[in-house]
């Protein structure tokens, strides 16, 4: 498959330290600050090896996330002096590093404090700032001190969108017809076809006018033109299938006798009685017997006794039919299948765009699709369109549900899914929708087995996750 526009982002954003900061006593080193999936994680060193603590007082290390009014501490580290221990151990006095930090005593404490916490992700945290505070507290709790280091300024965690896929159908053309309707008059009983018969004249140059500007256009190859004759109800079966048939039979060679055309190209079928115009005329009328006729249509009965019995018991409906309605019945239809060369020319298939949609290509879609910014309206909507000319094409709903994922409709990407098909592209684009709706463990399997099937997006997708991934929080 051929595929274009894919671009892929890194996967989580994160800062990663790349000098010390201090604060009196205190070295912060090797930090960073992350997000993952619905959640912040923050881990950095904390060198306390040159922190004294005198007295009864405490130290309280606090790194905070903070960007105009908004602010949230996170998980505090208290240093306490021996008294102040022992004081706490003797109290139920509230710590000032509170319930979830950690204490240490001073000279009992580690050098460095491994520090880790994990903190859910608020909208405003993008472009904050990861401030480090320490904060001397005497007796009472009372703040005597404060000095804070800005860590991290310009916090980006903007969540990844992947760019979808989207694919070029291996198609050149989709056949395309054109049918219409012709009233051919026939003397009675008769199957020679006499073009200045009635009007004869213009309902034969009705088709063929068809056919001429079918084949003067450079871009069109006509594959086949089936007529088909219709005969009314009226006289014995067998002789209406006969009528149908050989009057068909002669359209056929006098069309073929003002076109030069391959063998076969065109063909005769007939229908002996069109018992579906009739029951579509009664349906729409107001004939006093409206029902029953309908009823006597409907049935399985042999045609000739379903004639015979509007005939007998209905007379004046009877009548009223042949003069009205049986004359349009005898009629013949064309259908002209045809190909259409693929326009390379975006300007006329945007116009073919904006007046008849439906006489695109999938192709041409596609072509079209890459001459507009991707998102942009006009794409958004070439791809719906697309969707709607070829509802059932796997192709035209993988592109309609990637265009819908990059708009964050999920629901409705999902549903276009569903009828494309199971290719690794449409695994990978699975994986993207289970990302954009928080799903991250769905996401890494259906990226792992894109990965697996050969798509290459997939693989660096996995390997952002995996090496980005530093807390799995459930």
């Amino acid at each position: 498959m051929r595929r274009f526009i894919v671009i892929l982002a890194a996967l989580f954003a994160g800062v990663v330290a790349a000098d010390a900061q201090t604060v009196s006593g205190v070295t912060v080193a090797d930090y960073t600050m992350q997000r993952a999936g619905e959640y912040v994680v923050v881990d950095m060193d904390i060198d306390i090896s040159d922190l004294k603590v005198k007295g009864s007082d405490a130290v309280v290390l606090t790194p905070y996330i903070t960007s105009g009014t908004n602010s949230v501490a996170l998980q505090s580290v208290g240093i306490y002096s021996r008294n102040r221990d022992f004081y706490y151990q003797r109290n139920d006095d509230i710590k000032p590093h509170g319930e979830d930090g950690m204490a240490y005593r001073s000279g009992k404490a580690p050098e460095v404090v491994a520090y880790h916490t994990v903190v859910p992700y608020e909208a405003w945290m993008n472009g904050s700032q990861l401030v480090f505070q320490r904060t001397d507290c005497g007796c009472g709790n009372a703040v005597v001190a404060s000095e804070s280091s800005v860590l991290v300024d310009g916090f980006g965690v903007e969540p990844f969108k992947p760019t979808p896929i989207y694919i070029c159908p291996d198609v050149e053309f989709v056949p395309r017809e054109i049918s219409g309707r012709a009233y051919v008059d026939f003397p009675v009983s008769n199957t020679d076809i006499d073009p200045n018969y009635r009007g004869n004249i213009s309902e034969i140059a009705r088709i063929v006018a068809t056919i001429d500007a079918m084949k003067q256009d450079e871009d069109v190859a006509i594959t086949s033109i089936t007529i088909t004759g219709h005969a009314s109800p009226e006289s014995p079966y067998s002789n209406n299938e006969r009528l149908a048939k050989g009057r068909a039979e002669a359209l056929k060679r006098y069309v073929e006798s003002l076109h030069l055309f391959d063998e076969d190209i065109i063909t005769a079928d007939f229908v002996a009685e069109d018992w579906a115009g009739l029951e579509s005329y009664v349906e729409t009328s107001t004939l006093a017997n409206r029902d029953a006729i309908l009823e006597i249509i409907r049935s399985t009965d042999d045609p000739d006794h379903k004639e015979w019995l509007i005939k007998s018991r209905y007379p004046a409906d009877y009548r009223h039919l042949l003069d009205n309605c049986y004359p349009a019945l005898r009629h013949s239809d064309y259908t002209i299948r045809y190909a259409q060369r693929r326009s390379n020319n975006v300007a006329d298939i945007e116009d073919v765009m904006n007046t008849a949609p439906q006489q695109l290509t999938l192709e041409e879609f596609y072509l079209l699709a890459q001459h507009y910014e991707s998102g942009s309206d006009e794409f958004v909507e070439l791809w719906e369109v697309a969707v709607r000319m070829y509802p059932q094409d796997e192709t035209a709903n993988f592109n309609a549900a990637n265009v819908a994922m990059a708009r964050g409709d999920y629901d409705k990407a999902s549903r276009y899914l569903d009828k494309a098909g199971d290719s690794p592209e449409v695994t990978y684009s699975r994986g993207c929708i289970a990302l954009g709706e928080g799903d991250y463990d769905k996401a890494l399997a259906l990226f792992r087995e894109a990965d697996e099937r050969g798509v290459a997006e997939a693989r660096a997708a996995v390997e952002a996750i995996e090496s980005n991934w530093t807390v799995r929080v459930k």
